[in-house]
């Protein structure tokens, strides 16, 4: 099968979040050892990943050298993850397919996604990102072009665009790879945000693309068989946190959206990746599955985690 694995954040950190590069190499070289065995077992496999820690970093660098040399726009941020991420997931996949006497050729992909650059959020972004500021470290950034809120007690914070994505650009050399039988890593952190001017050319900008959504355009746009969206618990569940807590096997799509519409998911975690999910079966995918990433196999071949499917 055609399988698009999309790696949350919890994939690329230590597991108390720090973002050090050694624990970042130690998550990756975890999550690898997972998907080798997908890889291995005959799949054609495209992985997609989250970079929020990643561009964290590198904004938090923005922040301190501000009076020294300018910040480095989003766009650059996301280029720059997805070739740190992509170079080290090339390694631990490499080494963790070897391990099991598959060696497969792997690639990854600097992406470009599509976005609208007349969406709303570009003149009246609401999406927070970063660290909180006190108001005159915050001015600096506004003095770069930036755009900041004054969040009360906790300081001041960034705000950017969140726009949906329209077209992952660079599918043909994604595409390319697969026939080629290679795994291919690809549209990291949601793609580098760029828009199309009136006179056609392609320019970068200050954005946030969901990964998650980005992972069920591009599985859609690959004809993937199946899209996992790989987090760190076994199923998606209703009830969170309450004695009432239901895990969700085998739903339909209108099941899963019934319990979306009725705020089962919270929109800073669980949410996005059912969004995601559902879209891709609404479009005409075959099958989605949320699961943890030490499950990913069972679920491609045997059904485990939350599947989604057509009514």
């Amino acid at each position: 099968m055609r399988v698009l694995l999309a790696l949350g954040g919890n994939a690329m950190t230590g597991l108390d979040g720090s973002a050090t590069p050694a624990a970042q190499i130690a998550a990756i070289e975890v999550a690898m050892q997972a998907t080798a065995h997908l890889v291995a077992a005959g799949h054609e496999v495209v992985i997609t990943h989250g970079n929020g820690p990643q561009v964290g970093n590198l904004l938090v660098k923005n922040e301190l050298s501000a009076h020294v040399v300018p910040p480095v726009p989003l766009d650059w941020c996301g280029a720059q993850t997805q070739g740190t991420l992509g170079f080290t997931i090339l390694d631990a996949l490499d080494a963790a397919l070897a391990t099991l006497g598959a060696a497969r050729p792997v690639s990854a992909v600097v992406t470009r996604t599509l976005v609208d650059r007349d969406d709303p959020g570009f003149t009246h972004p609401t999406k927070p990102i970063g660290r909180y500021l006190p108001a005159g470290q915050a001015r600096q950034m506004v003095e770069h072009g930036q755009v900041w809120q004054d969040r009360g007690e906790k300081g001041w914070r960034r705000v950017v665009a969140s726009p949906e994505p329209i077209e992952v650009l660079d599918v043909p050399a994604v595409r390319a790879l697969l026939d080629a039988g290679h795994v291919v890593v690809a549209a990291g952190g949601g793609g580098i945000p760029v828009v199309r001017d009136a006179d056609g050319r392609l320019r970068g900008v200050e954005a946030v693309i969901d990964k998650d959504l980005t992972a069920a355009l591009l599985a859609r746009t690959l004809g993937a068989d199946v899209l996992v969206i790989a987090t760190d618990v076994d199923h998606a569940a209703v009830g969170w946190g309450t004695p009432q807590q239901r895990d969700l096997g085998r739903v339909t799509l209108a099941e899963m959206r019934a319990h979306a519409a009725d705020g089962q998911f919270a929109s800073g975690s669980m949410g996005p990746k059912v969004d995601a999910a559902t879209r891709f079966v609404a479009g005409g995918g075959p099958r989605s599955v949320i699961t943890s990433l030490a499950r990913i196999t069972d679920a491609v071949e045997g059904g485990f985690g939350t599947v989604i499917e057509a009514d």
